[in-house]
């Protein structure tokens, strides 16, 4: 189990965190990552492309000439694909170009990108953000104490802050997640990640499988007991 050093929004240490293995610990495997930010990607693709094929296109509807005796070309309507102006054969028609991964897979293919970035060293824990103020100024001076100014960052907080979110958008080539967002493209493209201590936790009970099973069984248990309580004051 990786242990980093916690620091403050000063670089001053603030103690130590476990990296929890199940999550930053696994084996790194690209083609997870392909599966997935083309699968991110695509479903941001907007799909409203359009054509109009040659019954869709206004006009045409009488024979443009005879059929024999003119010495051209028989023609049976000028909005035929060869005409200026006619219908578009095979064109692009709105569609959806989402497509699904195993719920399993993706997990997975977050696990190897935070693992990824932990093996190149390139997370940094914090211990609280405490903005206070809006004030993008306050960010940057913030990341350069921390040594990342100017760098590729993306910040993984475990809540919302608005004071945070809005302050740090005007900065270039940094952004803003909450872990219950954080994607494998997001963390791909930037260079380093700043986690705080917080979304280290929440991030653990997302992605662990451990922590997800017992959390399924306590809702089990919970529901149970409150089945067991109804029965019992109905008799």
């Amino acid at each position: 189990m990786a242990e980093v050093n916690v620091v403050t929004v000063q670089n001053a240490k603030a103690g130590s965190i476990e990296l929890p293995p199940a999550v930053f610990e696994v084996k790194v495997k690209p083609d997870l990552f392909h599966a997935e930010v083309r699968r991110q990607l695509a479903a941001r693709h907007a799909g409203t492309h359009s054509t109009k094929n040659r019954h869709m296109v206004s006009g045409g509807g009488s024979k443009p000439w005879r059929q024999k005796g003119t010495g051209r070309a028989r023609q049976g309507s000028t909005r035929s694909p060869q005409w200026s102006g006619g219908g578009v054969v095979f064109g692009p028609v709105p569609r959806s170009y989402d497509h699904s991964l195993p719920k399993k897979v993706r997990r997975q293919a977050l696990r190897g990108a935070l693992s990824l970035r932990q093996q190149e060293g390139a997370i940094t824990v914090v211990d609280d953000w405490a903005l206070g103020e809006f004030k993008t100024k306050r960010v940057a001076e913030i990341l350069g104490a921390l040594g990342l100014g100017g760098e590729s960052v993306l910040i993984v907080i475990a809540e919302a802050d608005e004071k945070l979110e809005m302050s740090a958008r005007n900065l270039p080539r940094v952004g803003v997640i909450r872990s219950e967002g954080l994607n494998v493209y997001d963390v791909l493209r930037h260079n380093r990640l700043v986690l705080t201590r917080a979304a280290v936790e929440a991030l653990e009970l997302r992605l662990s499988e451990e922590r997800r099973k017992s959390r399924a069984a306590s809702g089990t248990r919970a529901k149970a007991s409150d089945g067991a309580a109804k029965a019992e004051a109905a008799s």
